[in-house]
């Protein structure tokens, strides 16, 4: 039996597993290496004591502009969409869909967002400028999934009308984002290629500030519902037996999954698979519990496109490769991987 430690104050009780704990530190101690390397790393190498002491005393201005200036914005934005789809997949997992195979790219919500985001890319980024295709995205996103939870209504959602809506929700959108594609000109359609792929590049500091800022107005939403998330994970019937307001939650839930998902994609694109690998990962070392879970999650998801991110930029000079690429490719045999053993 795993050792607990319980903190009680004035309407507040709370049990750690102190096994999840020691696993989440030694997490987010890995974060803080993965981290310090891509700092350290790239066309001009650093020594991590070297932008250790850049970042706390200064010094020389060009180095301190690589480390501040370009890699450190586009770091933190990796790890901020890494985190937030990561949970929003766990979301849909866990608690909505209750599938192994569930994500953000199953449900129809990364759809959503692309193509919400390749039209504006194609047809109104000269006329409005770049800085509304994060809103276009989470639209995108919203409209989506609003669409397949009012279609798969009846008398109340399911999780496996949910997902079959999505599903086919999802390969309309993905047909919508090609034949806009295919009569727009050709600089958009390169740039609508790359955003499809997922990427960080080019990031400063506005793009992790404002997506930071989005996650945390989602923050209190998901602490608020993650009190009853056990309660979500019996069976409806039963739920509903003891009182609870089963499909005002589920939409609840939905709407944080989505809310987190679409930012994500808004500022870092299309990366796909990170919803559906980081949940496992969290879920096989920690012990079940949606908070530490998704505590996990985040810190793997952040791991994953930062790692990610680091490889396309560094292993193939001159060249900076999108991060979804990397992503895929870890991606694609872990989703078979799960295929096999699900039909099992």
């Amino acid at each position: 039996m795993s050792k607990t430690l319980t903190l009680r104050s004035a309407g507040f009780s709370r049990r750690i597993d102190l096994a999840t704990l020691w696993r989440l530190l030694l997490a987010l101690l890995v974060t803080a290496l993965v981290m310090l390397g891509a700092l350290s790393l790239g066309k001009l190498k650093l020594s991590p004591l070297t932008v250790l002491e850049l970042l706390w005393h200064g010094g020389d201005e060009r180095l301190l502009f690589i480390v501040e200036q370009l890699r450190l914005p586009r770091l933190l934005l990796a790890a901020l969409v890494g985190a937030a789809l990561a949970v929003s997949g766990l979301i849909l997992q866990s608690i909505i869909i209750r599938n192994p195979l569930a994500s953000p790219d199953l449900l129809g919500i990364t759809s959503g967002a692309s193509a919400a985001a390749v039209l504006y890319l194609s047809f109104f980024s000269l006329l409005l400028g770049p800085q509304f295709l994060p809103l276009a995205a989470m639209l995108g996103a919203g409209l989506a999934a609003l669409a397949i939870y009012l279609l798969a209504w009846k008398q109340g959602t399911s999780p496996l009308r949910l997902v079959l809506i999505g599903v086919g929700v999802s390969a309309l959108l993905a047909a919508v984002t090609t034949f806009v594609l295919v009569f727009s000109p050709l600089t958009t359609t390169l740039s609508a290629y790359v955003w499809l792929t997922g990427s960080v590049y080019g990031a400063s500091w506005p793009e992790p500030r404002a997506l930071g800022g989005w996650l945390l107005a989602i923050l209190p939403l998901l602490v608020w519902l993650a009190r009853q998330v056990r309660v979500q994970q019996l069976d409806d019937a039963l739920a509903q037996g003891i009182g609870v307001r089963v499909q005002w939650l589920r939409a609840g839930l939905l709407l944080v999954s989505v809310a987190l998902a679409g930012a994500a994609v808004a500022w870092g694109g299309a990366i796909a698979f990170v919803g559906l690998i980081a949940p496992h990962i969290a879920k096989r070392l920690v012990a079940p519990g949606f908070a530490g879970q998704a505590l996990m999650a985040a810190l793997v998801g952040a791991n994953l496109v930062m790692l990610a991110d680091l490889i396309g930029r560094t292993l193939f000079l001159p060249l900076d490769l999108p991060a979804g690429i990397f992503v895929a490719v870890l991606g694609t045999p872990f989703f078979l991987y799960l295929l096999i053993n699900q039909r099992h």
